[in-house]
């Protein structure tokens, strides 16, 4: 259960639909964003900069982020404790 999740420049996902966040550098990912590009299931959100992680999502689309996976991670688990908040404050009424 995530909300949006800002992924760099103010482009944001939906974080329920991510499966996987990985980096780019490995040559089995690079053909997956070959793959994805070919299929027209790849979206570039690095504006050009270098592509620092490679989000996977459940309709096998290839987001391109120049953001550190880290810090996509670390903005998934601050959008999970604010759900988590918002739902203790209907919990309790």
């Amino acid at each position: 259960m995530f909300g949006l999740i800002n992924i760099g420049f103010g482009n944001v996902i939906a974080g329920d639909r991510v499966i996987a966040i990985v980096n780019p550098e490995s040559a089995p990912l690079k053909r997956l964003k070959e793959d994805a590009k070919e299929e027209g299931k790849l979206i570039d959100a690095t504006y050009g900069r270098k592509t620092r992680s490679i989000l996977i999502t459940d309709s096998n689309h290839i987001i391109l982020s120049a953001i550190q996976p880290e810090t996509i991670a670390q903005r998934f688990i601050e959008s999970m404790v604010e759900i988590e908040k918002q739902l203790e404050k209907i919990r309790k009424g």
